[in-house]
């Protein structure tokens, strides 16, 4: 049973948007792409959780802050009877290996141990829990979800699941679950309150590339490449790179949608709506638009929406 499912963080959402806007920064670009890869081997190990039975409560994406700004982010905590297992996923692709503790991609560039970032992450989870006093051990593991990754001189102890041994582990999961009854008590219950009560939704500090209304590109991004639509016959949006077409009330609604996240104190407005989706959709769209989602506040020719 899922209890919190696994969503995009705002600084990806912010990535995403300025990606097909603007021209990112090397160490921009860079942090899209980790955290668009970390998403998608998350999202493939939620895809295997879902062969687990409903005797399971699984919390998704947890940020949680221990003492004065001990930050700490679960990737999946799932919660049995009898324990509590906490996954750390890792979507590493390629081959690597370990030497003296140390963990290197194949070309020799050192990566930060996935072991290390497991072990603080369980430590700081112990002690966040410890005011429950509910008595339920956790087992950490690093999940390598990626099917082609690679790893040499891996020490058999470590607390890792490598893809070729992912459906044995899961199958052992669902054993556990259904090893015991009653499944879940006032205590689990408790736990998983606490949590999702305590879950806060973005980092403080949450680092997002500085951006300029003046400086982004206008338009309405496609869905399936990232390139600008243009406007089709008959009500449609169409894509001159991939081919992909929508109508025009779906295109201008998610470029709403984009101006609202980036430009929050900016007012709705048909003219500013014009402008921000490139002028290739008429006013009158974005007016029916605007009017069937959102809500006018007139004040004249200061009027828009909210």
């Amino acid at each position: 049973m899922i209890l919190k499912p696994r969503t995009v963080s705002t600084e990806l959402r912010f990535l995403r948007h300025l990606s097909r806007r603007s021209m990112l920064a090397e160490k921009d670009v860079l942090n899209y792409s980790n955290k668009e890869k970390g998403l998608e081997g998350e999202r493939r190990f939620d895809k295997c959780l879902e062969s687990l039975s409903n005797e399971t409560l699984i919390l998704h994406d947890l940020l949680l802050e221990h003492g004065s700004h001990q930050f700490f982010q679960i990737d999946t905590l799932m919660i049995l009877q009898r324990v509590i297992y906490h996954f750390e996923v890792k979507n590493y692709q390629g081959v690597h290996y370990i030497e003296k503790d140390k963990w290197y991609r194949e070309n020799g560039v050192e990566l930060t141990n996935p072991i290390h970032q497991m072990k603080r992450c369980a430590t700081l989870l112990n002690k966040f829990l410890q005011p429950l006093h509910i008595p339920l051990p956790i087992k950490s593991y690093v999940i390598f979800i990626h099917p082609e990754i690679t790893l040499f001189q891996a020490p058999r102890h470590l607390p890792i699941i490598l893809p070729t041994q992912l459906k044995a582990f899961l199958k052992k999961l669902n054993s556990e679950a259904f090893s015991s009854k009653p499944i879940f008590t006032s205590k689990h219950e408790k736990l998983a309150n606490y949590l999702l009560t305590k879950h806060m939704e973005d980092f403080p500090y949450t680092r997002v590339p500085e951006y300029d209304y003046d400086q982004l590109q206008k338009g309405i991004p496609c869905c399936g490449c990232s390139a600008f639509l243009s406007f089709f016959n008959k009500g449609k949006l169409v894509c001159r790179s991939c081919g992909y077409t929508e109508a025009a009330e779906s295109g201008v609604l998610r470029s709403v949608e984009e101006y609202k996240f980036l430009f929050p104190d900016r007012k709705m407005t048909v003219n500013s709506l014009f402008e921000w989706c490139g002028k290739v959709v008429s006013p009158n769209i974005i007016r029916r638009v605007l009017q069937q989602n959102f809500k006018l506040i007139s004040k004249g020719r200061s009027s828009y929406y909210v």
